[in-house]
């Protein structure tokens, strides 16, 4: 065959590779018609010299790597395919034999997927919370449909009160002198919303209109803004304007003005109705996430670093991406929090270990389980992701073969998952409330 494993430890598959002296000499042959234009030998015209007298020139090995280069990945394929093994990182080679005459000897080290020691998977006992809906529960979601339907209006006749909105302007200053960013006109702040300095809000209170507030402030020490931490501040501030929120009646006009229903009490039922809905859907994620976790805690895997490292590469693109759709890149969110990259990582490292080792055991269980996905279940994906898309027909003519295998993969850990949730034995658990997370 040419190769040999020698062996699989810690996840490290050792081959070597035996290629004879006359393939390997062919591939310098090629190596040196391939390159031969570059070398300028005297008494030669440039590209003409032949291959003994480039390497007596240059040495015998001057055409070795591009050689290797051009034999050794096709042998690599060959022995990957015939012994099975899964590489998850590029191969490290040794040369072991090399020279004129001499038949050639590599040694590549290639990380390969880890072996999963599965534990208990199927008929798992798991915690299930039932969440149930209170009256308490409906009437806090019309409370906040109040909120969102009131109106703000102007009052002359009382000081501010916590929970008012007052129209300000102010300025700041510190040991007497302005500072850049401390001053606004026509500001809308709501007393109690805590959006300023601790401390500044609180001295509004009991103040009148058109009165004007000399408000006294000291900068946390951990204010974003160095020039300001710690500081004192005195700001004055003149309130051009109270208003108080008021909310409108809870009656069947409020029903009918903010829904699609006549009263009070249909609204009242619609609410308990998607609250339950929501209730529902929660505590079957929460159980599917329980089981998921329980089934990996029950496995056992020596994951390779280079498989961590690779799933903190991804969710620091994704983390990349995601701030960039902010404005603003990953460099300048770790200058802003005092972070670094590393710090990123080392933070994320156990996430990053969880999520290999969560999909390592569930392609484990698909394997064993013989979990299967057939084309049509796939082309319904398909159709499905494609809703999706203003221009369905361009989508579906837009995915390559390499996309069909992800949603391939992508259903079947998902009947994966779907098994072990119906293997699995809920323990029922009771709690009155949405409110509780």
């Amino acid at each position: 065959m040419g190769f040999e494993l020698k062996k699989v430890e810690k996840n490290i598959a050792t081959i070597e590779f035996n290629i004879p002296s006359n393939e390997f000499q062919d591939a310098i042959t090629k190596a040196y018609k391939k390159n031969a234009y570059k070398f300028n030998i005297p008494g030669f015209r440039k590209g003409k010299a032949p291959l003994k007298i480039i390497q007596r020139y240059y040495g015998e090995g001057i055409f070795y790597e591009d050689a290797i280069d051009a034999i050794f990945p096709e042998k690599y394929d060959e022995a990957i395919k015939a012994t099975n093994i899964e590489p998850i990182d590029k191969p490290i080679i040794d040369i072991v034999q090399i020279g004129e005459g001499q038949d050639l000897i590599l040694r590549a080290e290639v990380t390969v997927k880890p072996e999963v020691n599965l534990g208990e998977y199927k008929g798992i006992e798991v915690e299930k919370i039932e969440y149930n809906v209170t009256d308490e529960d409906v009437e806090n979601e019309l409370n906040k449909m109040r909120e969102r339907n009131a109106r703000l209006v102007s009052i002359d006749d009382r000081p501010v009160q916590e929970g008012d909105t007052v129209l300000i302007d102010f300025e700041g200053f510190i040991n007497g002198e302005p500072f850049e960013g401390g001053k606004a006109q026509n500001y809308s702040l709501v007393i109690g919303s805590h959006a300023f300095i601790e401390g500044f809000e609180e001295q509004l209170i009991g103040k009148s209109k058109n009165e004007t507030v000399d408000v006294r402030v000291r900068f946390p020490e951990d204010y974003g803004n160095e020039s300001l931490a710690g500081k004192e501040a005195e700001f004055k501030v003149t309130i051009k304007e109270i208003k108080y929120k008021e909310l409108p009646e809870l009656d069947d006009e409020f029903a009918k003005d903010v829904s699609e229903f006549d009263t009070l009490d249909e609204l009242r039922a619609d609410i308990r109705k998607r609250l339950q809905e929501g209730n529902e859907n929660r505590a079957k994620n929460e159980f599917t996430n329980k089981v998921i976790q329980k089934v990996v805690d029950n496995a056992s895997i020596e994951i390779p670093d280079v498989m961590i490292e690779r799933e903190l590469d991804s969710m620091e693109r994704n983390v990349d991406m995601n701030l960039r759709y902010q404005g603003i890149t990953l460099d300048k969110y770790f200058e802003v929090t005092g972070t670094s990259r590393e710090d990123f990582r080392n933070n994320m490292r156990q996430d990053a270990y969880n999520n290999v080792k969560t999909s390592l055991v569930l392609d484990k269980i698909a394997e064993v389980e013989k979990i299967e996905v057939s084309d049509d279940e796939i082309e319904g994906e398909i159709e499905n992701i494609a809703k999706g898309y203003q221009d369905q027909e361009k989508f579906k003519g837009s995915i390559t073969e390499d996309y069909k295998e992800y949603i391939k993969d992508s259903l079947v850990i998902r009947k994966t998952i779907n098994m072990l949730v119906e293997n699995a034995k809920p323990v029922e658990k009771i709690i009155e409330g949405v409110e509780e997370k």
